[in-house]
């Protein structure tokens, strides 16, 4: 079964899932075919095996043994995740989910953490939700979830097929722990310069669960300066006239911030060709795709150059874009474009480094949808995109309080020959 690539449609997106509703009474035979189906679409298209230490010829034989014991929806949608969870790939997802099912990376979560030193410190904490409004900040130790200790916490969320447990998979479930399910609210425990805090990012409300902007896009004039946020808005083919009238209103200004830091749930390639479009003269290549099904089939490798085309009138002063750890998918293939492009200085830190472009997949029998990378994305260069980092590495160490990052940008700008 040999991937069809439908090019409109491999655009970077990560779904948000949404509720399961109905319950249809399936047979075994049924959950057995749409398993297969499942098993079969990944192991011939997903791009990134050679990444992962997953036995996924274990995995069939794990979860296929779960198969009898399963006798509704809901069990079976458990059973997929768990077994999609073995990939330990925040782009690889089901486009549904129950009432209990952990909160998808990045867009759901809003604290981020790394092991150090064999420590999980906090690394970047999401501009304007719960996790900064109730006091975490980078640096911080994590000790527990909900009062469960870490190292209770995350073998449950390590995979069953595993080769061995490596870093990238340790970080994963780390940080599945800290993102919580969608109807448990979380208290995480917290040490910071010799006290241990208890803090309760979904009080009064989880704002994960009710992400609300007041506009596509923001912008104001800073000084002779020019700013543009998008906000998580790069699937909105809406946006592309918000943002021609926002540049058009800020051409005069001596220079351009581009602010992706709030842009965790992807996009498509027409709204970021359209962005693109407006900074440039003549058509440029801007992002690499390598499609790995066809590789895997034939042993031929196939490769393309993505092209961008001027758009409108173009704006020709200097632009820094500003990305961070919420800056995701199309958000990062819209950053190695400005860079390939020659268009921007990229300043912030590592990006959500999701790998490649997704294709959906439904299963015949449930409908269950699954949303796998069949696409290797790189930089024109050949760097991965997943490996890209700014070439000015600046860290926001105290959110909420200065934006370090924009106050750089801005006076790198001013300072602009």
């Amino acid at each position: 079964m040999l991937l069809s690539f439908l090019r409109g449609l491999v655009c970077l997106l990560v779904f948000l899932p949404a509720p399961l509703h109905a319950q249809t009474k399936l047979t075994p035979e049924q959950y057995q075919q749409d398993f297969e189906y499942f098993w079969t679409t990944l192991n011939e298209n997903y791009a990134y095996f050679d990444k992962k230490q997953t036995d996924w010829g274990k995995v069939r034989t794990l979860y296929a043994a779960q198969l009898p014991g399963i006798t509704t929806k809901a069990a079976f949608i458990r059973l997929l995740e768990n077994a999609l969870n073995e990939l330990y790939d925040t782009h690889a997802s089901l486009s549904t989910n129950l009432p209990d099912s952990r909160r998808l990376l990045p867009t759901g979560t809003d604290v981020w953490a790394q092991f150090r030193q064999g420590r999980a410190v906090v690394v970047a904490v999401r501009a304007g939700f719960g996790a900064e409004r109730v006091g975490v900040r980078p640096g911080m130790e994590i000790v527990a979830v909900n009062d469960v200790p870490l190292a209770q916490a995350l073998p449950p969320l390590l995979g069953q097929a595993l080769k061995t447990v490596d870093e990238a998979a340790r970080e994963v479930a780390l940080n599945q722990a800290l993102a919580g399910t969608h109807n448990t609210p979380r208290k995480l425990t917290v040490r910071a310069q010799g006290r241990t805090l208890e803090l309760y990012p979904d009080r009064p409300v989880a704002q994960l669960e009710n992400m609300q902007y007041p506009a596509l896009l923001e912008s104001r004039q800073l000084g002779s300066i020019g700013y543009i946020k998008i906000n998580n808005s790069l699937g909105n083919n809406a946006l592309i006239a918000a943002f021609d009238s926002t540049l058009n209103a800020l051409r005069a200004t001596a220079g351009l911030v581009l602010d992706l830091r709030e842009t965790p749930s992807g996009g498509n390639t027409t709204v970021a060709r359209a962005i693109m479009g407006r900074f440039i003269t003549r058509e440029q290549p801007y992002q690499r795709h390598e499609f790995a099904a066809e590789e895997r089939a034939f042993g031929i490798k196939r490769s393309t150059l993505e092209l961008v085309s001027p758009r409108g009138r173009p704006y020709s002063g200097p632009v820094v874009v500003l990305v961070g750890r919420w800056t995701s998918s199309m958000g990062e293939g819209l950053t190695i474009g400005f860079d390939a492009l020659g268009r921007a200085t990229i300043m912030g830190t590592e990006m959500a480094r999701l790998n490649g472009g997704i294709t959906s997949f439904w299963l015949p029998n449930t409908g269950v949808g699954f949303n796998i990378p069949t696409e290797r994305l790189y930089h024109v260069n050949k760097m991965p995109r997943e490996n890209f980092v700014p070439a000015q590495r600046i860290t926001d160490e105290a959110p909420g309080t200065v934006d370090t990052l924009l106050e750089a940008a801005v006076k790198q700008l001013r300072n602009a020959k």
